[in-house]
């Protein structure tokens, strides 16, 4: 019985300090999600700006 409670007890304190300490898996793969173009503000900024650009005129040939 004694020999039960010694290896809970060390798989206890194992577990806790993995947690502690081990590596930051979580934090690593948190990634800026990305967002569909309609909407995303920057691109339809320069999809607005883009339309209303005069057109440029064909040079002399």
């Amino acid at each position: 019985m004694t020999y039960l409670l010694a290896a809970v007890g060390a798989i206890t304190i194992a577990v806790l300090m993995w947690k502690a300490f081990g590596p930051r898996a979580a934090e690593a793969t948190t990634t800026r999600t990305s967002i569909a173009p309609d909407d995303d503000p920057d691109f339809l900024r320069k999809l607005g700006e883009k339309h209303r650009k005069p057109p440029a005129e064909d040079p002399p040939a």
